[in-house]
C-alpha cells in the first residue's frame, strides 16, 4: 500500500512538473511575441562550448527589425528552408515524407523536413539531442509558436537567432561578416548564398567557394521568384 501511494505521488509530481515546464515555455513565447529574445538555447550551448577553450569568447549578433532585413534575404530563406511557410500551420508533411523517403533510399540522413517554425522551436528552447522526447517537445513548441505568433514574427525571430558562421548569429551579423554591409542592403545573389549556407554555417564559413555551395545558390535563385514572404 505504501509503495502504491508513493508511486502515484511520484507520477502526479512528474505530470505537474511537465505541465509547469510547458507553461514556462508558453509564457516565454507570449513574452517574445512582444519583446525580442536576447539569446537562445542553441546560442548559449555554442557559447559554453567556445568558452571551454577561450573564457573570453563571445558571439557576434545584433538584433535588427523585420522591416530592416532585405526582402531578398527573407525570400531566399523561405525558398531554401520552407517553401510552404505561409501555407502550413507548423509542419510540412509532404516535405517530411519526401525527406524520409530520400534518407531511406540513401541509407543515411541527407535531407531534413523541418519547417522554419520547427527550426525556431529547436533553436530557442532545445538541445541538439536526437531523442523521441526532444522531437515530441519540438512539436509542442512549434504548435505554440504558430498559435501565438504571426508568420512575420516567427520569421523575424528566426532571421535574428539562427547560426550563420563561426560565432556569427542573425542576419545583420551575417551580412556584415560576409559582405561588410547591413542586412537591409543584401542583394538577391548575396541573399541566395547566405540562405545556401544555413544548413552547415560553420563549414561554409571556412569553405566559402565550394562547388556545392555555388550550385545550391543557383538553385535558390531560381526558386526565389515564387517564394512569398509575410
Amino acid at each position: 500500500m505504501f509503495f502504491k501511494r508513493w508511486f502515484w505521488r511520484m507520477f502526479l509530481f512528474l505530470i505537474a512538473a511537465i505541465f509547469a515546464y510547458q507553461f514556462w515555455i508558453f509564457s516565454r513565447i507570449v513574452y517574445w511575441n512582444y519583446f525580442n529574445p536576447s539569446s537562445s538555447a542553441f546560442m548559449q550551448t555554442r557559447l559554453e562550448t567556445l568558452r571551454e577553450k577561450n573564457t573570453k569568447a563571445a558571439l557576434r549578433t545584433r538584433w535588427i527589425p523585420y522591416e530592416q532585413i532585405s526582402p531578398h534575404l527573407k525570400r531566399a530563406i523561405i525558398a531554401a528552408e520552407d517553401a510552404k511557410f505561409l501555407e502550413h500551420e507548423g509542419f510540412d508533411f509532404d516535405a517530411i515524407q519526401k525527406a524520409y523517403e530520400k534518407n531511406l533510399k540513401k541509407g543515411r540522413l541527407i535531407m531534413g523536413g523541418s519547417t522554419i517554425s520547427q527550426q525556431l522551436a529547436k533553436n530557442l528552447f532545445l538541445s541538439g539531442d536526437k531523442t523521441p522526447w526532444r522531437k515530441l517537445q519540438e512539436a509542442f513548441i512549434t504548435l505554440m509558436l504558430e498559435k501565438v505568433m504571426s508568420k512575420r514574427r516567427i520569421l523575424e525571430i528566426y532571421l535574428n537567432v539562427i547560426e550563420w558562421g563561426n560565432v556569427v548569429f542573425g542576419a545583420e551579423a551575417a551580412a556584415r561578416h560576409y559582405y561588410g554591409i547591413s542586412a537591409s542592403s543584401v542583394s538577391r545573389e548575396q541573399a541566395a548564398r547566405l540562405a545556401a549556407m544555413v544548413p552547415s554555417p560553420r563549414f561554409y564559413d571556412e569553405n566559402r567557394n565550394t562547388a556545392w555551395l555555388s550550385k545550391k545558390t543557383r538553385m535558390i535563385l531560381r526558386r526565389m521568384a515564387s517564394a512569398s514572404i509575410p
